[in-house]
């Protein structure tokens, strides 16, 4: 198949395109710059030129593909409410660019979509459209078009991580590097989930190629690493101490983050893992923060 692929130069696209291409697929791969262009066609890419802020240079993209993976998202989380809000614009051109086919979209969204909010972790099987994350608009405008009856899919990812990005936890570090603390809330006994970028790239393939329409996963290799756990590695890492803040000093703390600072994010990725044979092999998340130059 040809494969459109959002963020196709980005940290987990990069990792998507050698994937598809060993599965015997060919890529169609979205950048906005003369060097991710470059960057594409050295690695056997065919360029597709356009950018989130102009969905119909993507639309343009996927009209020509036999499947869409879409990775691209604007990471700047301090409009993270606008960028939501943005990716509901690009998913719907996506859709519309595919519509009358049975052609494959898989949407990316975040593991806490699956929160049921009773206290057990996030799981494949649940869609908490009450849910106060914004994130949650990537789904519910999927849905549309899953309801309509296009083959719309869905990838949740955790944090994913190496030693040079860890999702979230990469601006927590910059934030604990500029206050001289790495902080967490309270006893820091709330979780993140997370799973190494080779490993969510290999289940994006096996999404594409294995997977369901209207189905939801979970790239999840661990289902739960407490704050506490996270800052005592980074302190180690800076040479500066953990300390516990109140939920009250969360916010003068953390600035923009405090909205995720203290949030309880486990999730299970074992649906996952049984359904499609995904075996994750990569090293942990504090492996990776205790091997990263800080």
């Amino acid at each position: 198949m040809l494969v459109f692929l959002t963020g196709a130069t980005g940290f987990i696209g990069s990792r998507i395109v050698p994937e598809l291409q060993a599965a015997g697929h060919q890529v169609l791969g979205l950048t906005r710059s003369d060097v991710g262009a470059e960057a594409l066609k050295a690695a056997g890419v065919e360029v597709c030129r356009g950018t989130l802020e102009d969905p119909a240079s993507i639309a343009a993209g996927a009209a020509r593909a036999d499947a869409v993976i879409h990775t691209a998202f604007d990471h700047d989380f301090s409009r993270f409410v606008a960028n939501c809000e943005k990716d509901v614009r690009v998913i719907t051109a996506l859709a519309e660019a595919l519509k009358g086919s049975n052609r494959p979209l898989i949407i990316t969204s975040g593991t806490g979509m699956g929160n049921a909010g009773r206290g057990g972790p996030a799981t494949e099987d649940v869609f908490n459209a009450d849910d106060p994350n914004p994130r949650k608009a990537s789904e519910v405008t999927g849905n549309k078009f899953l309801d309509a009856g296009q083959d719309v899919r869905v990838m949740r990812l955790p944090q994913v991580h190496d030693t040079f990005r860890q999702g979230l936890i990469s601006p927590y570090i910059d934030i604990a590097r500029e206050k001289g603390v790495a902080a967490y809330v309270a006893e820091g006994n709330n979780c993140w989930p997370a799973a190494h970028v080779l490993d969510v790239a290999k289940l994006y393939v096996m999404a594409l190629d294995k997977g369901q329409k209207g189905a939801r996963y979970h790239a999840v290799a661990e289902e739960a690493i407490s704050s506490r756990q996270i800052a005592e590695v980074v302190a180690k890492g800076l040479g500066i101490p953990a300390v516990s803040i109140t939920p009250d000093e969360a916010q003068q703390h953390f600035g923009w983050f405090a909205m995720f600072a203290g949030m309880d994010l486990r999730a299970s990725g074992r649906w996952t893992q049984q359904q499609m044979g995904w075996q994750p092999t990569g090293p942990g998340l504090i492996d990776d923060l205790s091997r990263m130059k800080y």
